[in-house]
């Protein structure tokens, strides 16, 4: 009987294929199993001035699910900007919706491709009279080889759900705007994105049944990314940097701190067994006696996240052994890996509030604030 289900389902990704290469812009391949999480990785800095920034993705091929990495593309005609393809749940399974070039940002999903692409439009950057500006805050730009930048602060959400739609995906729907955009003339993907895809799915490294969902970041830059990116480099050792524009703020306008770049971030682990190990913070209450107390609160706590880690890492590494006694198959396998994933990353986000909770407890009292002096009406003007 699954037998039976895994012929209907692949047969079911056939058809969808050939009805997508007849009618640009529908549905890629389907497929029963949702991609796994959006990785963490460096953008490559702007090769030149000109092209912009298309996000990775999943992708998926006879070994499952592959990543093709970002890239910075040429567009196929001044004032195009990239819609990215995204996965969407349809009923019974998952299919890909191809990205496009046209002159607007349509849907793609809500998905946080991060680099400007929050969800919504796309705010890495703008074309100015026939020029196209790029956003420092969210794109690497050298500037002293590109002027034409401003810097405007980006708030993207901390979510890596790559998939619109079904079990735990992002809840999302169109805007009229988007729908409006997705009736616009739009462009295919150009020939560089195409072989940029096609290196991406004959890398084994890039297969998620490989790197369990953390692919490495520079396994598949295109060649003119490469050959720009040095260039830059060697024409950035012969100038001084240049300070980024300070970004104008509205005023009686509260300042947003700014956020992190993406790639600031560290890269999620995949396995309890790639836990980093828990570690205490020295109180300093001013009291000996309860900051020894505490010490011994969070040592109980410490140890008891470390049992937390030990336990779930044997857990999955049986998950692993049973795979391979039973040749599970691909699609399987990936399934697991996710199951993993989301464990490691719940177990990490509890044991995160526990932390908080227990130093916010020994937060040392603050003494309470005296009451001012009365002050009587003066005439002395202020300085």
């Amino acid at each position: 009987m699954r037998n039976l289900f895994g012929i209907r389902s692949v047969l079911f990704s056939v058809l969808l294929l050939a009805m997508s290469a007849a009618s640009f812009g529908q549905f890629g391949v389907s497929i029963v199993i949702a991609p796994p999480a959006m990785p963490v990785y460096e953008q490559p800095i702007c090769p030149a001035d000109g092209y912009l920034w298309t996000p990775g993705y999943w992708a998926y091929g006879d070994d499952g699910y592959y990543w093709v990495g970002g890239d910075w593309i040429q567009p196929p005609q001044v004032g195009f900007l990239w819609t990215p393809g995204y996965w969407g749940w349809g009923g019974n399974a998952y299919a890909f919706h191809e990205g496009y070039w046209g002159q607007n940002v349509g849907f793609y999903g809500g998905i946080n491709y991060g680099y400007g692409y929050g969800g919504r439009g796309y705010e890495g950057g703008r074309w100015d009279n026939g020029r196209f500006a790029y956003n420092t805050s969210v794109n690497r730009v050298n500037t002293t080889m590109i002027h034409n930048t401003y810097n405007t602060r980006v708030v993207e959400s901390n979510t890596r759900v790559s998939y619109n739609g079904g079990q735990g995906g992002v809840e999302a729907r169109a805007t009229a705007q988007e729908e409006t955009a997705s009736r616009e003339r739009h462009v295919a993907p150009v020939a560089a994105q195409n072989t940029h895809a096609q290196e991406a799915r004959s890398n084994p490294e890039l297969r998620a049944s490989v790197n369990h969902g953390n692919p490495p970041a520079t396994a598949n830059r295109s060649e003119a990314v490469n050959e720009h990116a040095a260039t830059n480099e060697k024409e950035s050792a012969k100038e001084p940097a240049r300070e980024p524009a300070k970004e104008a703020v509205a005023p009686n306008a509260k300042a947003e701190e700014k956020p992190a770049a993406v790639a600031a971030r560290p890269t999620p682990a995949a396995h309890a067994g790639d836990l980093e190990a828990h570690k205490t913070t020295t109180p300093n209450t001013g009291n000996a006696k309860t900051d020894q107390k505490y010490q011994q609160q969070q040592n109980s706590l410490v140890a008891k996240q470390t049992q937390d880690h030990q336990k779930l890492q044997q857990q999955q590494e049986k998950q692993h052994q049973q795979l391979t006694k039973s040749n599970a198959s691909e699609p399987k396998k990936q399934q697991v890996e996710q199951q993993h994933q989301q464990q490691t990353q719940q177990l990490e986000q509890k044991h995160a509030a526990q932390t908080q909770k227990v130093q916010t407890h020994q937060q040392p009292a603050q003494a309470p604030q005296s009451k001012p002096a009365e002050s009587h009406p003066s005439n002395e003007k202020p300085h």
